[in-house]
């Protein structure tokens, strides 16, 4: 692919919903997008600090224990240490580079690599969360199940779970197109352009798609293949009470709105049965 430049596409800012992640590739190089250094170092540009962040952080004010599932660099544990959260603060993620970002920004956090397939805890925590739609990561019925059991396990008795997932009856997927570029300014001041494009609208539950990123000076752009599991409401509610765990609260903004069919998020709240 020739290196597109933001003068031939419309710019727009970006949208909350769109799936910064997934599979990367570089001619026959192929890994996760932030498992590479200087990919980990845009994310947090990529995800400006928003709505979804305040509603849980309110909730980890309230916890004094917090395992976050896919924490990424870590944004919303460093927040909570910085704002004098003194319990214990867990984050977990498969992608070294992403905890490379939180470990420098705060050692005093937990900070795990790995997943719930290989890690496991019992009965420790009073929240847990998995934020950035990181539970559409999980794109296997049998994934969904072994995480749902591993968050079951992890709470105490009046453990909460919180997590969110974009709403398939809203089809968030038809605004990832190429025309919508997003432009973020890398640590070195130059900028980097990201866009998305759909390869296989909503087909099982899933939606295939690419995400390209491309930077001044770079030799060639970096397109990631990604894969992302819609479910509903109902589906959800299914596997939670497959592994034990029953929907307490469900929302759909992060206003806590009522969900609805045209709602953007199904946010969900759970707790062991």
């Amino acid at each position: 692919m020739s290196r597109t430049r933001v003068d031939r596409c419309s710019r727009s800012a970006p949208e909350t919903d769109a799936p910064f992640n997934n599979v990367c590739q570089t001619a026959a190089v192929v890994d996760h997008p932030f498992t590479d250094l200087t990919l980990a170092a845009l994310y947090d540009s990529l995800n400006p600090w928003g709505p979804a962040d305040d509603f849980y952080l309110g909730l980890l004010r309230d916890a004094h224990a917090v395992l976050d599932i896919g924490c990424g660099t870590g944004r919303l544990l460093r927040r909570a240490r910085a704002e004098g959260h003194t319990g214990r603060l867990m984050g977990l993620d498969p992608a070294a580079a992403m905890l490379v970002q939180a470990r420098r920004a705060r050692p005093d956090v937990e900070w795990v690599l790995g997943d719930t397939r290989v890690r496991r805890w019992e009965a420790e925590f009073d929240l847990v969360v998995m934020t950035g739609h990181a539970f559409q990561e999980l794109v296997g019925d049998e994934e969904i199940r072994h995480c749902l059991r591993a968050v079951r396990a992890a709470l105490g008795d009046d453990g909460r779970f919180a997590f969110e997932t974009r709403n398939p009856a809203a089809r968030p997927w038809e605004r990832w197109v190429p025309e919508r570029v997003h432009e973020i300014t890398a640590a070195d001041g130059t900028p980097v352009r990201v866009w998305h494009e759909v390869l296989e609208p909503l087909r099982g539950g899933r939606v295939r798609f690419t995400e390209t990123y491309d930077g001044d000076g770079w030799p060639t752009p970096q397109v990631c293949h990604g894969v992302l599991r819609f479910l509903d409401a109902g589906t959800l509610e299914g596997f939670l009470a497959e592994a034990g765990l029953v929907v307490t609260e469900q929302y759909g903004d992060w206003e806590r709105g009522p969900l609805t069919p045209t709602s953007p998020e199904i946010i969900t709240m759970a707790r062991r049965a």
